[in-house]
């Protein structure tokens, strides 16, 4: 086991991570394998997913396994439950990670299909994958469910301001699944990046020096984020260290002052 991370709270636990081939998905499925868990990861492509795993086992975590999944597709889902139920036997823990932003652009410009395609993937889907773990997280006596949000559900950033309706919406629904679900000792939070060095961010900060000033001067840290550092806060949360929260959204964001 490598030394990368020195914490082991996740020992016997077993972890799905959607969208988890790269970026923010990738850092936490490798860092809640690397405190104990079994990790299932999911993409919607196979060589990505394939590739993922070897260099998650690579890295050190010892139990990985893979599969395609769209989230936005209701077999995909059910497949995806059904193969980590196969593969480990429970599910404890589920992070939804999977979120696109299909455009960029002022949120009058944004068409009725591409306003559907947001909600459709960055909540309805999420949503349901969330009802599909939760009678198998209750019938193991609790679990951990976490949504990536954005700091755009707080501050609607231009260009991407439909998107952040939908983290807005996140942000509600972690609330509202944390009243329903806290009887079955399921704990759900969420943690709101800010911009966080990765390719889904980079129209963001790429292509001239002022557009990562510009962000970096927004954050009271100077500086962009990594996906690692988003990563130890959903360890943390799946953590018993977080035994007594549920229903909070954890803002990452270098100290950019957001508040719905």
């Amino acid at each position: 086991m490598s030394g990368k991370y020195k914490c082991r709270r996740l020992e016997g636990k077993v972890a799905i991570v959607t969208a988890a081939t790269a970026g923010i998905g990738l850092a936490i499925a490798e860092r809640l394998g690397h405190e104990g868990a079994a990790v299932v990861i999911s993409s919607r492509k196979e060589a990505n997913v394939k590739q993922a795993v070897e260099e998650l086992k690579r890295s050190g975590a010892e139990k990985v396994e893979g599969i395609v999944c769209h989230v936005g597709n209701a077999e995909h889902r059910e497949r995806l439950v059904k193969f980590t139920l196969e593969k480990f036997g429970k599910i404890d823990i589920l992070v939804n990670n999977a979120g696109i932003n299909p455009d960029f652009g002022d949120i009058l410009d944004v068409t009725e299909t591409v306003w559907d395609k947001l909600f459709d993937i960055n909540v309805k889907a999420n949503f349901l994958l969330s009802k599909l773990v939760v009678p198998h997280m209750e019938k193991n006596g609790g679990g951990n469910i976490i949504f990536n949000s954005s700091y755009s559900a707080y501050k609607s950033p231009p260009g991407i301001a439909a998107y952040g309706v939908t983290k807005t919406t996140v942000v509600a629904l972690v609330k509202a699944l944390a009243n329903s679900c806290a009887p079955r000792n399921i704990r759900v939070n969420g943690i709101a990046p800010g911009v966080i060095k990765t390719k889904m961010s980079e129209v963001l900060w790429s292509g001239s020096s002022d557009a990562e000033a510009q962000i970096t001067a927004d954050s009271a840290m100077g500086r962009i984020g990594s996906p690692e550092e988003c990563a130890g806060a959903v360890a943390f949360l799946a953590s018993d260290d977080a035994s007594y929260i549920t229903g909070e959204t954890m803002l990452i964001a270098g100290g950019v002052q957001a508040r719905l």
